[in-house]
């Protein structure tokens, strides 16, 4: 018995480029394995697959070992933070209160 496929789209946004593809998996794959198998590690080798985060219409899946893809879902393939942004808006505003100290 064949198995049921659907179709879903991949996109992933390095630096200097996107991609965006469509790609058929079998009903029943899991968000991690569509990601697995979509191309896109090949094109980005120093894109870990089995490790970085991935998202369905933006919105982070936190276990997408588990979760299936379903027919017309965009997974979409995040790159790892270099700064935590939180980190980044700290010292963003601690910089501008010191500026701001200096000029009163």
């Amino acid at each position: 018995m064949v198995e049921p496929v659907i179709e879903i789209e991949v996109v992933y946004a390095a630096v200097d480029r996107q991609v965006l593809r469509t790609v058929s998996v079998p009903e029943g794959t899991t968000v991690r394995e569509a990601a697995l198998t979509s191309g896109i590690g090949a094109e980005f080798p120093e894109l870990d697959l089995s490790e970085c985060p991935l998202g369905i219409f933006g919105k982070v899946v936190a276990d997408p070992r588990v979760r299936l893809i379903q027919a017309g879902d965009r997974l979409e393939i995040y790159r790892p933070l270099l700064a935590d942004p939180k980190e980044v808006r700290r010292l963003r505003a601690a910089k501008a209160a010191e500026a701001k100290a200096r000029n009163q």
